[in-house]
């Protein structure tokens, strides 16, 4: 590592390719490389979140690196959320943990940027959830209606609150895609709730018609409500036709606002 270190800046080496010869490829930068060591660690539970990293001077003598070299490494990780760094004569470098915000909201910036509409996140929860719901109808515990059912509990007492109430429907949603087991559609559906969650939450505070806003937000606690029983009754025909026909109807409200409902999700 120290050795690979000593390359400072970035340069170009010669690397065969079919029906090539010499195209040049990219050596990372140092603080590159330093920051995918750190990075292989941490996601391997070789570091975990609260540690604290080495002192900097430690780090400086592993590595063979300079001290702006190692804050360069420092920065690419907290970009990452992966570290939080402490400024000052008892600050330092701790270990967080991976954070799928951080993929949702790069994630919504592009989307954002490609002009999609909250009606599009809508039609994808519409395909990914449903699924999912029959899943946890076919099979699921006694703990996983007991979560389903705190978590509407958690929506009544946010009925008043329209905000609030924003927050507890999307942790619904959330622990329906959980109780799946499947990292990679807890992840997926994460990241989409997280920006639906955002888009939601500037719709609700824009909106004007408060007892429009609150009939609405009944109406999607009874559909939540409903489906617990389905769920918990083993219905999986009828809850995934339910959750279909709940994420469509919140589409249907949305676009009613403004069919051009344009992801707006910047500071």
């Amino acid at each position: 590592m120290a050795e690979a270190a000593r390359a400072s800046e970035p340069a170009t080496v010669p690397a065969p390719a079919r029906g090539r010869v010499g195209r040049q490829v990219r050596v990372p930068k140092t603080a590159e490389l330093v920051a995918a060591h750190l990075r292989r660690q941490i996601v391997r539970g070789e570091l975990t979140p609260g540690d604290a990293l080495p002192p900097e001077s430690g780090l400086m003598e592993q590595f063979g690196i300079s001290r702006p070299t190692l804050r360069e490494a420092f920065r690419v990780l907290e970009s990452e959320s992966l570290i939080t760094v402490r400024r000052g004569a008892h600050g330092g470098a701790r270990v967080s943990a991976p954070d799928a915000d951080v993929a949702a909201r790069f994630a919504g910036l592009i989307l954002e940027y490609r002009g999609a509409t909250l009606g599009d996140l809508y039609r994808a929860a519409a395909l990914i959830e449903p699924p999912c719901v029959r899943q946890v109808a076919v099979k699921h515990t006694a703990e996983d209606i007991k979560r389903l059912r705190d978590a509407v509990a958690a929506e009544k007492a946010a009925l008043e609150h329209p905000l609030d109430l924003v927050e507890a429907q999307d942790t619904f949603h959330a622990v329906l895609v959980e109780l799946t087991g499947n990292q990679t559609l807890i992840l997926l559906c994460g990241m989409l709730r997280n920006i639906i969650d955002r888009a939601n939450a500037s719709y609700t505070a824009a909106a004007t018609d408060a007892a429009t806003q609150q009939a609405q937000a009944l109406k999607g606690h009874r559909a939540h409500v409903r489906l617990v029983g389905l769920i918990e009754a083993g219905k999986a025909d009828e809850a995934e036709k339910l959750w279909q026909r709940h994420i469509t109807a919140a589409d249907d409200v949305v676009n009613a606002a403004g069919p051009k409902t344009v992801l707006e999700l910047l500071d």
